[in-house]
C-alpha cells in the first residue's frame, strides 16, 4: 500500500526504535524523566521560549494553548477551516466552556486585518471579549497553505496593541520553515504560545510540544493532568521526538517535491484536476466527483487517500513514500478519476 491518508502515518525507523529502546527514563508526573526534560528544554530554546510542555497530541497541546489565554466568557477568534475548530472534536468548548468566532479566509490563507477586525475589547457587560487570536501554519484544511510571515507580523502586532494574547497551531510548522526559510525562533516571537507537532513529517510515533513561559507551562501542566493526561515514563517517546528532531527536520523539503510528483502525475492525465501552484508543502487536494467512490476503488490498487467531503480527496506526503511511490499513485487517481 502507498497510504498517502496523512503525515500520522510514519513508522519509527531502526534508528529511531534504538533510540526509543536506549532512553533514559523516569515518571513524568514526578517531573522526573530526564529524556522528556531534555526535549523540552531542546524545544523551548528552539522557539526562543522559557518552557515547554511535551503532549500525547496536537490536539491536547492546542487545548492547552487555548486554555491560557482564555478565562472562562471570553472567546477564541480563529480561522473558520481551523483545526482547532473543524477537527478537535469540540474540545475547547467541552472541556474548557471556550466560545469561538471565525473569520473567511481564501484556502486558509491569514489576512491579518480580517482577523483583528474581530477582535472585540472593552465591551462592557454586552458583548464577548476576546482573549485570543489563533492561527494555523501550514493550514491544513487549506491545502498545507503557508502564512505569509509579514502577516503574521500584523497580526501579531495588532493583538499585542489591543491586549490580546497569540497562539499558533504549529502541527506542521516545520514544513512552512522550510517553505519561508524562517526559524522557529522568529515564529515563536511573534506568538505566546505554539504547539509543534512532532508525529507528522517529522516522523515520530506519538507527541506534540507546547512552549511559552516557564508560568504558562507550568498552568498548563496541572490543566494536563487534570484532562487524563499525565503520563509516566513518557521519556521512550521523547526519545522519538529528539531524533526526529536530530535527523527528520531537513529532510522535510523531500516530502514537498514528493507532493508535487503527486500533482504533476495528476494533471499530466487530467489537467487542471489539481491547482499545482497551491501545492506548496505536503498536502495536495484532488477535485473527485463521488470522492469516497474513487477512494474506495483506489484502496483496491493499493493507495490509500482521505475523503474530506463528496467531491475532493487529499493526499499527504511524508518520510515513509517515495516521489517516485507518489508520482505511480497520481497515475492511479488519475486513471479512476477517469473512470
Amino acid at each position: 500500500m502507498t497510504d498517502l491518508r496523512s503525515d500520522t502515518v510514519t513508522r519509527p525507523s531502526a534508528d529511531m526504535l534504538a533510540a526509543m529502546a536506549g532512553a533514559r527514563v523516569g515518571d513524568d508526573v514526578y517531573g522526573e524523566d530526564p529524556t522528556v526534560a531534555l526535549l523540552e528544554q531542546r524545544v523551548a530554546e528552539l522557539f526562543g521560549k522559557e518552557d515547554a510542555l511535551f503532549c500525547a497530541t496536537g490536539s491536547l497541546a492546542n487545548q492547552l494553548g487555548v486554555w491560557l489565554h482564555t478565562p472562562p466568557g471570553t472567546e477564541v477568534l480563529c480561522d473558520a477551516q481551523a483545526h482547532i475548530a473543524r477537527a478537535e472534536m469540540g474540545g475547547h468548548a467541552a472541556n474548557a466552556g471556550v466560545t469561538m468566532r471565525t473569520w473567511q479566509s481564501v484556502r486558509g490563507r491569514l489576512v491579518a486585518d480580517d482577523a483583528l477586525a474581530l477582535v472585540a475589547v472593552d465591551c462592557g457587560p454586552y458583548l464577548v471579549e476576546t482573549a485570543c487570536l489563533e492561527v494555523e501554519d501550514t493550514h491544513n484544511f487549506g491545502g498545507g497553505t503557508v502564512q505569509d510571515f509579514d502577516e503574521l507580523r500584523k497580526l501579531s502586532e495588532g493583538a499585542r496593541a489591543l491586549g490580546v494574547a497569540t497562539h499558533l497551531d504549529g502541527a506542521r510548522l516545520a514544513n512552512a520553515a522550510a517553505v519561508t526559510g524562517r526559524s522557529f525562533d522568529e515564529y515563536g516571537a511573534l506568538f505566546d504560545t505554539v504547539s509543534l507537532c512532532l508525529s507528522k513529517g517529522l516522523g515520530a510515533p506519538v507527541g506534540s510540544v507546547l512552549v511559552g513561559t516557564a508560568e504558562q507551562m507550568a498552568r498548563a501542566r496541572v490543566q494536563r493532568k487534570r484532562l487524563g493526561a499525565g503520563w509516566r515514563q513518557a521519556g521512550v517517546l521523547a526519545a522519538a521526538g529528539l531524533h526526529a528532531l536530530d535527523h527528520n527536520l531537513g529532510r522535510i523539503a523531500d516530502d514537498h517535491l514528493a507532493a508535487r510528483a503527486l500533482a504533476e502525475a495528476i494533471n499530466s492525465v487530467r489537467p487542471g484536476t489539481v491547482d499545482q501552484e497551491s501545492v506548496v508543502t505536503n498536502i495536495v487536494l484532488v477535485d473527485a466527483p463521488d470522492a469516497p467512490s474513487v477512494a474506495a476503488r483506489l484502496r483496491e490498487r493499493g493507495v490509500l487517500v482521505s475523503v474530506l467531503g463528496p467531491s475532493a480527496l487529499r493526499a499527504v506526503t511524508h518520510l515513509d513514500v517515495t516521489a517516485a511511490q507518489c508520482a505511480e499513485a497520481g497515475a492511479l487517481i488519475a486513471a479512476e478519476l477517469a473512470g
